[in-house]
């Protein structure tokens, strides 16, 4: 699921090349629009300010690329490192409620939002597996959200999060044991 990100598509873009650039940020941002939903979920049922953190992840991105140094780590550590930040200051900023900066409108895509019962069920699924995920430590719930949400492969987890391959799987099925633990508890409370 996750998409291999060539070493010199991004050497191309931190160079400026305009088709590098819209090469990159094609291939990371569906990841980073993930990573951001499943991180800040839906505010009003609708996932404005997760896309929009995601936008400014990618123009972070874009403006720290020709800063970029290949450390031997994959690229796509160096844009969730970027989005994680983007994430946490979403997050002291709604806290304080001060409002996030919506990108320019040309930047937006086209909507297509499902109609009102299905909206209904998704948010309902989506705010009972975020109230799950909560309820993870905050280490397992990042795991679970990289390597499911967004689909990262464990060696990019572990890149990301300074841990080895092997430890972010064991972290990840303890965390799933965790989570279908969680839930089979939300089942027996609403039954009784």
């Amino acid at each position: 699921m996750t998409t291999v990100i060539e070493p010199e598509l991004v050497h191309l873009a931190a160079q400026g090349d305009r088709a590098a650039l819209a090469a990159l940020l094609s291939t990371v941002r569906p990841g980073l629009v993930r990573y951001c939903r499943a991180r800040l979920g839906r505010v009003g049922g609708a996932y404005t300010t997760a896309d929009d953190v995601a936008q400014e992840v990618c123009l972070a991105v874009l403006k720290a690329l020709p800063r970029y140094r290949d450390q031997g780590r994959p690229f796509s550590a160096f844009v969730f490192a970027i989005a994680a930040n983007k994430v946490a200051d979403a997050q002291r900023a709604a806290i304080r409620g001060a409002a996030i900066a919506v990108p320019d409108s040309d930047l937006e895509q086209e909507d297509t939002t499902p109609g009102p019962e299905q909206q209904a069920v998704a948010t309902d699924l989506a705010r009972r597996l975020s109230a799950l995920l909560h309820r993870l430590p905050d280490a397992q719930r990042e795991i679970i959200i990289l390597r499911v949400a967004v689909g990262l492969t464990a060696e990019e987890v572990g890149a990301i999060l300074g841990m080895s391959a092997a430890a972010v799987r064991v972290a990840q099925s303890r965390a799933l044991a965790r989570l279908r633990t969680l839930a089979g508890d939300g089942l027996d409370e609403v039954a009784a």
